[in-house]
């Protein structure tokens, strides 16, 4: 059983540097919770492969600032769409 959890850290973790993916879209594309992947790559991975641990870190620090401008471009779109649905009526 190790061994899968082994290899699914370590494939998620490819996936998340290759790709600079979020948790969410890495747990989306693998099928699982966003709370295994967290698990996965933050505390698992830290026992398996130390130097690839922290290079997801970074890659996940990255989306983690830029959170919040990603959050507000969706807000916007949002609301141009209920702008554009409203003057098409």
């Amino acid at each position: 059983m190790r061994d899968y959890l082994d290899k699914r850290c370590l494939e998620e973790a490819e996936y998340i540097i290759k790709t600079g993916a979020t948790v969410r879209k890495t747990a989306k594309e693998f099928g699982l919770s966003k709370s295994t992947v967290h698990k996965d790559v933050t505390e698992r991975l830290y026992s398996i492969d130390k130097s690839l641990y922290k290079r997801v870190k970074k890659v996940l620090q990255k989306n983690l600032n830029e959170r919040h401008v990603r959050g507000g471009e969706a807000t916007r779109q949002k609301y141009l769409n209920m702008i554009k649905c409203k003057n098409k009526k």
